[in-house]
């Protein structure tokens, strides 16, 4: 089964300083048997957000831990782009990122029911007839 990674658990295991740091490597340990999935977005998100806390030389370990394969890519199409731009109208009551967008979209279109992320947002969206559809949010 396929398990969406989201910033918020990538940097949980990079930062040892962040409170979701012990979850994050407890989850991890178990989920590593599954297929992980995140996007290209991610990546750029996480190597801003390590790059600038935890400095560049944190930021290239990450990217070369997700070259060495523990993580398939997936590349946001413009489709994608187009459904995050709804997502983020048919929910306007809500701060949900870019990222955070087309990562729902990405999902959606992968068929991917489950997140490993501390992001309170993957808990939120709804989708599906009559928004009736969600997320299982790792951790629970």
């Amino acid at each position: 089964m396929k398990i969406f990674v989201d910033t918020s658990a990538f940097y949980a295991l990079a930062d040892e300083s962040d409170r979701n740091y012990p979850h994050a490597r407890n989850l991890y340990g178990s989920l590593i048997r599954e297929q992980l999935v995140t996007t290209d977005y991610i990546l750029l998100e996480c190597w801003f957000l390590i790059g600038n806390r935890l400095g560049r030389r944190m930021a290239i370990e990450f990217w070369d831990g997700l070259r060495s394969g523990i993580v398939e890519m997936t590349k946001v199409e413009s489709q994608d782009l187009n459904q995050a731009r709804e997502i983020i109208k048919r929910f306007s009551d809500q701060d949900f990122s870019l990222v955070d967008a087309t990562s729902f979209a990405v999902m959606e279109r992968e068929g991917i029911e489950r997140a490993f992320t501390f992001d309170p947002h993957f808990r939120i969206y709804r989708f599906g007839k009559g928004n009736r559809q969600y997320f299982s949010v790792v951790p629970e």
